[in-house]
């Protein structure tokens, strides 16, 4: 398992190639990369990201394991960036491995579920009109409730 909070941009074909190598009792790797989309209300300047070193690191981790407990996991990777990210740049990535593809794809859709609706950060879009901090939205919350 591999948790990465960080400033700095990911290659996601260098990740997504490390994360799969080397695994011979994996049948599936599901991965997930997240980017950084306009704003609905005004053309984004950029989103910036906040968040509690170590606090963070830990939230993500305990998430991480618990998916490790609920589905056949030989690995997880989740990556997620913060500072002034523009448009169309990677925010995050998930990776999961397991034996059978159902697995990899639930674990991965319960991290990302966890990543948009409860994580810690704290994201605020800059745009011409001024910033607003993103607020929780409903279909997030009832995307996580599932599990």
């Amino acid at each position: 398992m591999r948790i990465s909070v960080q400033e700095a941009p990911f290659d996601l074909g260098k990740e997504a190639a490390g994360f799969a190598t080397g695994h011979k009792d994996i049948g599936a790797v599901v991965t997930f990369t997240g980017v950084v989309r306009d704003s609905e209300k005004a053309p984004l300047q950029v989103m910036e990201i906040e968040h509690y070193p170590g606090m963070t690191e830990s939230a993500l981790t305990e998430i991480a394991q618990e998916a490790q407990t609920r589905w056949s996991l030989g690995d997880v990777l989740v990556i997620h960036r913060y500072g002034a990210l523009k448009p169309g740049e990677m925010i995050m990535m998930v990776a999961t491995a397991a034996p059978h593809r159902k697995d990899a794809f639930e674990a991965a859709e319960f991290l990302m579920d966890y990543l948009k609706s409860r994580a810690p950060f704290w994201k605020r879009e800059v745009t011409a009109a001024g910033t607003d901090w993103v607020a929780a939205k409903e279909e997030d919350e009832d995307a996580l409730s599932r599990w």
